[in-house]
């Protein structure tokens, strides 16, 4: 298992209600896949750069997580298919 830290931005359009659902359905994906997250940091809605999709902001989810390989693999193909998620980042969590 490694030690990942993992960003998404969900469409900011998303009411309270909705986006705790696709957060939880998002974390559900993980966790079915014997992922253990241990920190969940929600930043909020936050400006971009520049527009993404015709966005100008997302809301931004940070996480750490232990996850088999072939766990991330999935989450990712489940990502790219949900149109709710803007953009995510998986990184090597050195600490």
């Amino acid at each position: 298992m490694g030690k990942y830290e993992l960003m998404y931005i969900l469409n900011a359009n998303l009411d309270e209600a909705g986006r705790k659902a696709e957060v939880e359905k998002l974390h559900k994906i993980l966790t079915d896949n014997a992922a253990t997250i241990s920190d969940v940091k929600e930043w909020g809605i936050r400006e971009f750069a520049s527009p993404i999709h015709d966005m100008n902001k997302g809301y931004y989810v940070v996480l750490k997580m232990t996850i088999e390989n072939a766990g991330l693999e999935e989450f990712k193909r489940l990502a790219r298919l949900d149109n709710q998620v803007i953009r995510f980042l998986i990184t090597v969590d050195k600490d």
